[in-house]
Formats: structure tokens, sequence, C-alpha cells
């Protein structure tokens, strides 16, 4: 198997749509205002939108993009005007990591990781 798709809620498709091409995601699938699907400008996975009425309360789920040069990113979002929760700071598990929030509140995390990503030094060995 591998995760391909991932949806996230949002309340104002046509807002949140807007958001996420500043960040860089390319817009593949408009059916606003209710849905919207996006390429990642790397490897092939996609994600999108779907419109709900209203947000559920609580933290929810966490969205990674990686990015090879996290603070290069960061720098060129925040010149947008991309809000950010944290500037990248250096992680104890070996990535550098970014959070910030999409505009319904979903979380986001922009994460430089490299060869600790997938081999961590703790790695389990699967048998």
């Amino acid at each position: 198997m591998n995760l391909n798709q991932v949806t996230l809620p949002a309340t104002d498709l046509a807002r949140s749509v807007e958001f996420y091409r500043m960040l860089g995601f390319t817009l593949i699938v408009s059916d606003l205002p209710t849905y919207a699907r996006f390429e990642c400008p790397l490897g092939d996975s996609t994600f999108s939108l779907s419109r709900v009425d209203r947000m559920l309360a609580g933290e929810g789920v966490v969205v990674y993009f990686e990015c090879p040069n996290l603070d290069e990113t960061y720098a060129k979002l925040r010149s947008k005007g991309i809000p950010f929760d944290t500037p990248p700071e250096d992680k104890p598990w070996l990535w550098r990591e970014a959070l910030l929030r999409d505009p319904d509140g979903n979380s986001l995390c922009l994460f430089q990781a490299g060869e600790a990503r997938r081999n961590p030094p703790w790695r389990v060995v699967d048998k």
C-alpha cells in the first residue's frame, strides 16, 4: 500500500483553495463550493478539501508536508503573509519543523527530515 490521498474539512472552499495555492500546491479538481483536489509540488501525492458546515472541536489530525529546504520555504511563505504557529525548529526526532494552520484551523506541519524520515537510528525491524 501507499498513502496517496488525504481529505481535509473546510467551511469556505474558495478561501481554502487560495490558501493552498499560496503554499504552492497545484489545483487539479475544482467542484466549488463542495470539493477541490491538489497535487503536491514534489512526488505524486494528492490531497483534497471537502466542504463541511462546521469544524469539529479538538486538535484532530496534523498533515505533514515535506520540504527539501524548509527554511527557504518558510521565508517565502512568511513574505506572502502566511502566519505560522512556530518557526522552523530542530526536533529530537531529527526533523526540522514549522507549524501552521489553514484558514479552518487544520494543523499543518512543514518539515525537513531527509533520511531520518524513513530510517531514523531507532527504526524498528519488522519481522
